[in-house]
């Protein structure tokens, strides 16, 4: 690993968590957050550390929250769901007001939200609602074959349904994953559920095969899972690119049946991940403008069509930075320092946005990349385009070192999130 890749992987995990405005006494503001995820419940959390006058509301419509970061491993056996499975009992403990329920209607124009029946008003409103799908994109697909041919790209009940199915699955099955095009949430997570998974199937049922169906001719970290394969998984994992007859257009649930424009294939599991958009309350309200994701000030993630009405997380248009977890913590911090700025009638000092993503091709070899960024023409980009992954024929103890360390930022994260 080059010099100081490491060390400035760890100072900007720091910096991002330590980076603050602090709120002058104030009157008390009323903050709604939808969404209890990585954007909305870190922002909670944040908020709430530095300023306790807040009146800070988050509605979410789970009793607990499963992560996509580290589902794949749940996937490959490595453990049990309950490892990804966040309560929301330490954010009451602070005074956080924790609202169970569906937001059925959004009125950005008031900042008001309505739950149950009841409408909430507030003087600032945080969107944080993640992605739904595109249930149309795939013809045959929808949400009531999700439960025969699973997406899994909501962690939670799917997760545990396509574990099932794999544990079930007899040795020398065709397991399929059809990628949607982009943009999607976790661009990597495709390809490290085939490694994982291939990890699984290693040890359990070695003589079955997983086929990647893209509808994308290039994948981020590409060099990487391709070492990784052809050290570990030889033969077992097979990526076919967009250009290449790669992506799904059609499913034949009854038959186990997927097509792409030129070929077929019948798989034993099919893990069915259909093209998304920013979740449906913020469509309904219009803060996508029609387009699907919804664009935001590149600094305080505020709305380009609401003031004072902020999106954050994988919903929102963060130009180069991509839909993670980390990315939408990292957003959450910078958003709670335009809200404290806007209550203590301060000037705003954008933060510094950080993405970090680790993969995991088994539990002792991971890979990351490192990505700095910075606005510029109103949008946000790359700071910095080359030197942000681990090399390629890196030794065993680097990549378990890397291993380690995602295995530290996940416990990090969430305990940030959910104290």
């Amino acid at each position: 690993m080059q010099l100081g890749r490491r060390k400035f992987i760890h100072k900007g995990l720091a910096l991002a968590a330590l980076c603050t405005v602090r709120a002058r006494a104030a009157p008390t503001a009323r903050v709604g957050i939808i969404g209890g995820g990585f954007g909305g419940a870190s922002l909670a959390r944040y908020l709430r550390r530095h300023d306790s006058s807040l009146s800070i509301t988050l509605i979410e419509r789970d009793t607990s929250f499963v992560t996509c970061p580290f589902s794949n491993g749940v996937l490959g056996g490595l453990y049990g769901i309950s490892h990804i499975t966040f309560g929301y009992e330490r954010l009451k403990e602070v005074g956080i007001e924790v609202i169970r329920g569906e937001a059925t209607h959004l009125d950005p124009v008031k900042k008001s939200v309505v739950v149950a029946g009841k409408s909430l008003a507030f003087d600032f409103l945080v969107v944080a609602p993640g992605i739904d799908f595109d249930w149309g994109s795939i013809e045959g697909y929808s949400a009531k074959v999700a439960s025969s041919m699973p997406h899994a790209w909501l962690a939670g009940a799917q997760t545990a349904l396509l574990r099932q199915k794999l544990e079930h699955m007899p040795d020398g099955g065709l397991f399929i994953i059809a990628i949607p095009p982009m943009p999607y949430r976790c661009p990597p997570g495709p390809y490290e559920r085939a490694s994982l998974v291939a990890y699984y199937f290693k040890q359990h049922k070695p003589k079955s095969k997983i086929l990647l169906l893209d509808s994308s001719d290039a994948f981020i970290k590409q060099d990487l899972f391709m070492e990784a394969w052809q050290r570990f998984y030889p033969s077992m994992i097979e990526w076919v690119p967009g250009s290449k007859s790669g992506k799904v257009v059609r499913v034949e649930p009854s038959a186990g049946k997927i097509f792409t424009a030129f070929d077929e294939y019948r798989a034993a599991v099919a893990n069915i991940i259909p093209a998304q958009h920013a979740g449906r309350i913020a469509l309904e309200a219009g803060l996508d403008a029609g387009t699907g994701y919804c664009a935001v000030d590149p600094q305080t993630f505020e709305s380009h069509h609401h003031p004072d009405v902020f999106v954050i997380g994988d919903a929102s248009i963060a130009g180069e930075m991509p839909k993670s977890g980390f990315a939408a913590n990292n957003q959450a911090k910078a958003c709670g320092r335009a809200i404290l700025a806007s209550i203590a009638g301060q000037s705003f000092a954008p933060a510094k946005l950080l993405n970090i993503c680790y993969s995991m091709a088994k539990p002792d070899y991971a890979f990351s990349i490192v990505d700095g960024f910075e606005v510029r023409n109103n949008t946000i980009q790359l700071s910095f385009a080359d030197q942000r992954t681990t090399p390629l024929g890196a030794d065993a103890n680097e990549h378990r070192l890397e291993a380690d360390s995602a295995r530290s930022w996940f416990a990090n994260i969430t305990t940030d999130m959910f104290g």
